[in-house]
């Protein structure tokens, strides 16, 4: 994705611009709460969704504001698992974004967190490290220009190494040239999450399972005026509302009354495993240089923290916002992403890449012929069909992917525009960065909501 647009995207009406707010295990079904109508709980903060962006915004709240009585509530029977259980679980070290950004500022900043935060935590993790490689000449001076982003990001000990130093690090690796980011790391999101929510009920916090949000209004409660309820007559009662829903942040904001735009695309993205017997053949994390000409970074080489190597992904339409195979189609999903008019600008600009995704989920030797530019060894035959996940990609009417944050309000009067905040992009590196857009997400809140 391109600096342009990112500005294009940056003149967006109606939306927050949060650069000024930067400052400086698991949970168990059974000890979620539920909620009748004869028992309606009450809550200062109630937060909707239990990705790693939501339980990371309310864990920052409570910690902040251990008097307040918080709570998140999740449609899924457990958390993490869209987005934030469903991928790569790198832990990214910010060389890709733009210097000065707020998404390089987060991904820098969130690293060291997050690598604290496990280490805290006894969450297991590896530094494995990450090489970007050029195996073409042409891609020379895109990797030197990744380079100097990457150290005028601020990231620790980025090296340029030459063929020898790629082999060096990672023997079986072939290129011309290449990046070494030693502190880029791996790490299960999933894990991450849930320990999320463990601090959030140990320091007072509930935590809600099985409740999809399907209406919120306005009380006559005047303390508490916001109830948000789900299709069983379950209802909480809130001063104050943040939603933090991924795939589904669209079909949330609109609840409100905030409008559609911008419109989540739905992009799945496809891993391969490499067979058990073959995780030898690669160590670290192998990338490519990013193409300008591609919206998306293409197939790279991941280990796992379980030993398991990942191949991928590619980027296909999901026909479903939680379409992870081909056979998951939501009718509703797919009418509103082709009748959206930036999808069907997007799609006439990249109808070619598009095509060669599609045929290349098909045909599995044509992924793994993505891999063999780095690594040759690695044979269709040494892998098997892998996990995959969706992407929530914020869509402009223009057809310009939105690459900074999104915050929304609906306009006007009244509990739903003064009382609920929704954010509707987290782009990545959103997991690598969570501690620390939960951070600017909670000095946000309590501007917005004048929090005491």
């Amino acid at each position: 994705m391109t600096a342009s647009i990112a500005m294009q995207t940056a003149r967006l009406t109606g939306f927050y611009n949060l650069r000024r707010y930067l400052s400086a295990a698991p949970t168990s079904t059974s000890s979620c709460h539920r909620t009748s109508n004869q028992t309606q709980e009450k809550y200062d903060v109630v937060v909707v969704g239990g990705g790693i962006v939501g339980t990371a915004s309310a864990r920052e709240l409570i910690l902040r504001h251990p008097k307040l009585k918080v709570a998140v509530v999740e449609k899924e029977n457990d958390f993490a698992l869209h987005q934030s259980g469903n991928n790569s679980g790198v832990i990214h070290a910010g060389i890709y974004y733009k210097p000065g950004s707020l998404k390089a500022t987060l991904c820098v900043k969130g690293m060291d967190l997050m690598y604290k935060y496990c280490e805290e935590n006894k969450i297991l993790y590896k530094e494995c490290g990450k090489l970007i490689v050029a195996t073409e000449r042409e891609e020379i001076p895109r990797l030197l220009e990744l380079y100097d982003r990457g150290i005028k990001n601020g990231v620790k000990d980025l090296k340029l190494v030459d063929s020898k130093g790629i082999r060096e690090i990672e023997p079986l690796c072939q290129g011309i040239q290449g990046i070494w980011s030693p502190h880029t790391g791996i790490v299960s999101y999933a894990d991450v999450t849930k320990s999320y929510v463990k601090d959030i009920t140990t320091n007072g916090g509930k935590s809600y399972l099985n409740f999809e949000v399907k209406t919120f209004k306005e009380s006559t409660d005047p303390e508490y005026p916001v109830l948000l309820s789900n299709d069983k007559d379950l209802t909480v009662c809130a001063k104050y509302v943040l939603t933090c829903c991924g795939l589904h942040s669209d079909t949330v904001a609109v609840l409100t009354g905030c409008p559609e735009n911008p419109k989540i695309i739905p992009f799945r993205g496809e891993y391969l495993y490499v067979k058990e017997e073959k995780c030898h053949l690669a160590k670290t994390n192998i990338y490519p240089v990013p193409d300008p000409r591609f919206p998306f970074l293409g197939v790279h080489i991941t280990p796992r923290v379980d030993g398991r190597i990942i191949l991928g992904p590619n980027a296909l339409l999901a026909f479903s916002k939680e379409g992870y195979k081909w056979t998951d189609f939501n009718l509703k999903d797919i009418k509103e992403v082709m009748g959206f008019a930036g999808f069907q600008k997007l799609a006439m600009k990249y109808v070619g890449f598009g095509v060669k995704e599609m045929i290349k989920s098909l045909i599995v030797p044509l992924q793994v012929k993505g891999v063999q530019r780095f690594i040759k060894e690695i044979k269709t035959s040494d892998v098997e069909s892998g996990p995959a996940g969706v992407r929530a990609q914020a869509l402009s009417e223009d057809g310009s992917l939105i690459e900074d944050f999104v915050f929304d309000t609906r306009t006007g009067t009244g509990a739903l525009g003064a009382r609920v905040l929704h954010c509707r992009n987290a782009p990545s590196p959103g997991a690598t960065s969570s501690l620390a857009i939960a951070m600017m997400i909670t000095d946000k809140m309590e501007e917005h909501f004048k929090l005491k």
